[in-house]
């Protein structure tokens, strides 16, 4: 397994949306909201290293195009969002982009609640291989990875501190 400093890879995109949103006092300014699990993570950590008062949960489970494949995951929230999405820019959060399959899905789950403003993507990791059209505007890092790599975001601490490292997932 490859490991990577994911401390210092969360530091880089805080400070990334720190400098785009340096007040999230506005009652209507951008919100925050995560993609089950390793993004709504990153959420609760951002929210408070930002002063945010409360963030969303966004969960992908019922507008994943594998669902009949996978099913509905019985560790999975709820998607919960403490604030109205309707004419929001929403920052959503997730730790790692790949295909964009579970960036697509995200952004359906988030109309079913209102049409936002705009959605700008933040991950930890991009590791390219894009099957859709998506791009983060927020970027921890971005690293190249082979198809049968897999890429984790683990919470390691009660802190909400992170580990993230990729290994290969057999052939």
């Amino acid at each position: 397994m490859t490991l990577f400093d994911a401390e210092a890879l969360y530091a880089t995109l805080r400070d990334q949306i720190r400098a785009a949103y340096p007040d999230w006092t506005q009652p209507d300014g951008p919100v925050i909201a995560g993609i089950h699990t390793g993004g709504a993570w990153l959420a609760e950590r951002l929210a408070a290293d930002l002063g945010v008062k409360a963030f969303g949960v966004v969960n992908v489970a019922l507008h994943r195009d594998d669902y009949a494949k996978k099913g509905l995951h019985s560790e999975a929230a709820s998607t919960a969002l403490p604030f109205a999405v309707e004419g929001r820019r929403v920052v959503l959060l997730d730790d790692v982009l790949y295909t964009g399959r579970t960036v697509r899905a995200a952004i359906n789950e988030l109309y079913d609640f209102g049409r936002p403003a705009a959605v700008e993507l933040a991950v930890l990791v991009d590791r390219g291989g894009r099957e859709l059209p998506f791009a983060a505007r927020f970027v921890g890092t971005s690293v190249d990875t082979v198809p049968r790599e897999t890429t984790l975001v683990l919470k390691r601490d009660a802190a909400g501190r992170f580990t993230f490292g990729t290994e290969a997932s057999g052939a």
